[in-house]
């Protein structure tokens, strides 16, 4: 079994990098020009079904066996439980505004980038809060007992985008990713 706080970390990094991908199609949008739309909702797309489904069920697992050890965890954990249901709910209303928007529906600019908004802040927030109040103390606390019950939460779900094999309407997203890399290594080397 791999470590299952690693597998965490990594797909939060993993996500970090979407929302990135997704804050510059945004800035597009705001300079007037026309982002890649397609690419906006592919990245929900895997967001809402991998990270909804699959990622939080499990961590929503890892708080609850986290609090059992820590009670005074408490506090944290609800809040990011309930982050779990806005994300999901700001993403739902992120995916309308880029049909819209891609569908050529004449809707205010400004629905699309409060959307985008709203979805990268809580995104973000949420992440860092998992970072740095709740996987230093499941890493603590938690046993071998507790991650075997956090896999048995969702059936084995390779990653589509991340994973060894990438699904087919991920690949032009994969492709971004590896030139957002590649450019991102060419600037840190100059």
């Amino acid at each position: 079994m791999a470590d299952p706080l690693a597998v965490w970390h990594a797909e939060h990094v993993n996500f970090a990098r979407l929302l990135d991908l997704l804050e510059e199609q945004v800035a597009t949008f705001h300079r007037g020009e026309r982002p890649n739309y397609d690419l906006m909702g592919t990245i929900l797309y895997y967001m809402r079904n991998f990270a909804d489904r699959v990622h939080h069920p499990r961590e929503d697992v890892a708080y609850a066996r986290l609090v059992e050890r820590d009670p005074g965890m408490q506090l944290v954990v609800n809040r990011l439980l309930q982050e779990h249901r806005v994300i999901a709910t700001a993403g739902e209303e992120l995916l309308n505004r880029l049909n819209e928007a891609e569908g050529d529906v004449v809707s205010p600019r400004a629905s699309l980038e409060a959307a985008t908004a709203t979805y990268l802040v809580y995104y973000r927030n949420h992440l860092s809060t998992e970072e740095r109040d709740v996987m230093p103390r499941a890493a603590q606390l938690l046993t071998q007992d507790d991650w075997e019950a956090v896999a048995a939460t969702v059936l084995t779900s390779p990653d589509p985008l991340f994973g060894d094999t990438v699904q087919e309407r991920f690949g032009a997203l994969r492709r971004q990713i590896a030139r957002e890399a590649r450019v991102s290594g060419q600037d840190q080397a100059s």
